[in-house]
């Protein structure tokens, strides 16, 4: 989602906010089940890039998924025969997992 969002803000179109353009923008950026998701809601009923967020968060990314992936950063250490790079490379591999928007909207819960 953070390089979707990347290549969101490259796209400037007079007059339209940068939320009517993720909106129209996202579809394509999704393939099989995930598009065929997105199409499955009626007309405009999605009208918020919130709400795609939040409902895209809750179907791929459930708060069981989530939470594993949180914990598994939280407690992340670095083994004794493993390199500082290699531990950072391990890291930015959970963070890959687990998505930005998912750890952010779940902070608080």
């Amino acid at each position: 989602m953070a390089t979707f969002i990347e290549i969101c803000n490259t796209v400037k179109i007079a007059g339209m906010l940068d939320e009517a353009i993720r909106l129209s923008l996202f579809s394509f950026s999704l393939a099989g089940e995930a598009k065929r998701w997105l199409h499955s809601f009626k007309g405009n009923s999605l009208k918020t890039w919130e709400e795609v967020v939040e409902k895209f968060l809750k179907k791929y990314f459930p708060e069981s998924k989530t939470a594993e992936g949180k914990a598994a950063i939280s407690s992340l250490h670095q083994f004794p025969d493993e390199s500082q790079s290699e531990a950072l490379e391990r890291f930015r591999g959970l963070l890959r997992k687990t998505p930005e928007e998912a750890i952010r909207c779940n902070l608080s819960a």
